[in-house]
């Protein structure tokens, strides 16, 4: 109640990678006392947008909170989970210096989001304890942090991910390549980003289905079915532990 929240991306079916501002934005920028950014990468049009805000807004870079860095960087930190509250103590932070008046009212809340976490880091847990080191795909990195946190083992190649997280066509040898993790049945799921879709995923996800490779739908941003982040998480984290039930209980 403390806090008016402005989200510059609204859409959830729209492509973070491909948003572009417009003078309305960079009016609500203007006018915050917190903005909060991903990052590594992820959304460079932030930077236009702060070097043109003459305000004396508190900016909370999670990348530079979670030391993420590097030529190619994974930008989807939310999905280290593990790692999550280290942001949210910097936006607590930030919110405190804002408006010192409701401190208590930010720690109370952090500790609170904090302790709602504990869920998905047991289902994290849950699947590093029975498919450690089983072997999955993507056709992105999105889900890259939290595959790791669960020790699976991704076998995508790194350039084929790249391109379609850049708009592009995959080189032959790497489409190549992720078409046989399926038909040779070399991975148990394939997760399949549902917010970029383009005739090479597309295909990608045929064919893993006719190869009776479980997919399972992940996104960037929360679909709207969902109402928390935690929920949206916890939900494809429950799923990815279903497929990997069904593809390891076959014979």
């Amino acid at each position: 109640r403390d806090v008016s929240v402005t989200s510059l991306i609204t859409n959830p079916n729209a492509d973070p990678h491909l948003f572009e501002t417009d003078a309305a934005d960079a009016a609500r920028l203007a006018q915050a006392r917190v903005v909060i950014e991903n990052g590594a990468g992820y959304d460079g049009w932030m930077t236009s947008l702060l070097s043109a805000d003459s305000g004396n807004s508190t900016v909370v870079n999670a990348a530079s909170v979670l030391h993420v860095g590097g030529s190619d960087p994974n930008p989807h930190l939310w999905y280290d989970i593990p790692k999550v509250p280290k942001v949210a103590a910097a936006i607590a932070a930030a919110l405190t210096k804002a408006a010192p008046q409701d401190a208590s009212t930010f720690q109370r809340n952090l500790d609170r989001f904090d302790a709602s976490l504990a869920p998905l880091n047991a289902m994290l847990a849950q699947l590093r304890e029975h498919f450690s080191k089983a072997p999955v795909a993507y056709t992105e990195r999105v889900p890259g942090y939290a595959l790791a946190v669960a020790h699976l083992s991704v076998k995508t190649p790194p350039g084929f991910a790249r391109a379609i997280e850049d708009g592009e066509d995959p080189g032959p040898a790497d489409t190549l390549t992720m078409e046989q993790l399926l038909t040779k049945h070399q991975v148990d799921v394939l997760l399949y980003n549902v917010q970029t879709v383009s005739p090479v995923t597309t295909q990608i996800r045929s064919l893993a289905e006719k190869s009776g490779i479980a997919v399972v739908g992940v996104s960037e941003t929360m679909p709207l079915a969902d109402t928390t982040y935690q929920q949206w998480q916890l939900a494809q984290l429950t799923a990815l532990d279903h497929a990997l039930q069904r593809a390891t209980s076959k014979p």
